[in-house]
């Protein structure tokens, strides 16, 4: 049975039916992924329930049972948060009905922009916040902000959470804006940034005998960036060195097999790995950081180390949806369908 199944999916057999059920699969994690953020953010922000608390309420799989039960209200918003997982695949069930015509390489490119989509957003975040908040920190350390905006704004201004709520957050709503209308992504402009913002340290320390938190904050804040966001980024343009004796001996058929698994096993389970256990709790290393607004100890530094914590999860989302891409292409591949494009280490013939 398995034998015949693999040979139908390599051959097209029975084509759509198959094609359907790959698109389902591979888009029902994406929206999954998206109602775990949605119900990462409800029980955690909102103070809902939670589905754990769900399950300990019914003792469910094995789950201890809670200490008070769940009063009624309470029971129906963490009922309402196990639907969102079930209302999601079903509106990705409807959508692949709707457009059953369609090939897997159509849905693969789509993701593979979303996920390029995602990264931009980042960088322009990464880029606006850092040039904003050193701008604030140093009229701050420097006691001219009160001359600008006044004493009032100036001590909020002081505080992580107001900083965060009313300078950051509409700032990366700026970013996402500037990354659709735009197309183009700066990856090497931030790293001559991270190299000049290391530079004016050195300069700053040894010619005039200044520095200040902020200087230091702002080069690992873009570093950590460029870091994590450029290696979902180089994923999307197939830009990473393979270092392997056996993949380049493949054929296009075994290329493809060993794609589509390792996006499967390898790729999609570490990018769940980092979104579970950094936002299973309320304390921890992804969550714990964003809900107070953490920041360094440093008195006059940028007002950013909540964000680095969220790196991380843009990091895991971003390179599942290009995993989930590379799988859908890797299976695209297998059965045939046209559209491939040459890798841009293949040489034109």
């Amino acid at each position: 049975m398995i034998a015949i199944t693999l040979g139908d999916i390599e051959s097209g057999k029975d084509g759509r039916p198959w094609a359907m059920a790959f698109r389902i699969f591979a888009l029902s994690i994406i929206a999954i992924c998206v109602g775990f953020l949605v119900n990462n953010y409800l029980t955690f922000w909102r103070e809902w329930p939670g589905i754990g608390n769900l399950f300990s309420h019914l003792e469910w799989f094995g789950a201890e049972a809670l200490g008070k039960p769940l009063a009624d209200s309470a029971l129906l918003l963490a009922w309402i948060q196990i639907l969102l997982y079930a209302s999601l695949v079903g509106i990705v069930a409807k959508y692949v009905h709707k457009t059953s015509e369609r090939g897997l390489r159509v849905d693969a490119e789509y993701l593979s922009g979303l996920a390029a989509f995602i990264i931009r957003a980042a960088f322009w975040s990464v880029l606006l916040i850092g040039f904003v908040d050193a701008i604030i920190s140093f009229l701050r350390v420097e006691g001219f902000l009160s001359f600008f905006v006044g004493d009032k704004l100036t001590t909020e201004l002081g505080l992580s959470r107001f900083r965060g709520a009313f300078v950051h957050y509409p700032l990366i709503l700026v970013s996402i804006v500037i990354a659709y209308l735009t197309r183009t992504l700066g990856f090497a402009w931030l790293a001559l940034l991270v190299v000049i913002a290391e530079l004016q340290i050195v300069i700053a320390r040894f010619i005039f005998s200044y520095e200040q938190a902020f200087m230091g904050d702002l080069v690992r804040f873009w570093y950590a960036a460029l870091f994590l966001f450029a290696s979902a980024y180089t994923l999307t343009e197939e830009g990473h060195v393979r270092v392997d004796v056996i993949y380049t001996g493949f054929n296009e058929r075994g290329k493809a097999w060993t794609n589509a698994l390792g996006a499967l096993f390898l790729g999609l389970p570490l990018c769940w790995i980092i979104l579970s256990m950094g936002m299973a709790g309320r304390a921890t290393v992804i969550n714990s950081p964003l809900l107070s607004f953490e920041t360094s100890q440093s008195g006059f530094g940028l007002y950013v180390k909540y964000l680095m914590a969220g790196f991380l999860a843009v990091f895991a989302i971003s390179m599942m949806v290009q995993f989930i891409s590379s799988f859908l292409s890797s299976v695209a591949d297998l059965r045939g369908e046209p559209g491939k494009q040459k890798p841009a280490n293949e040489p034109a013939h």
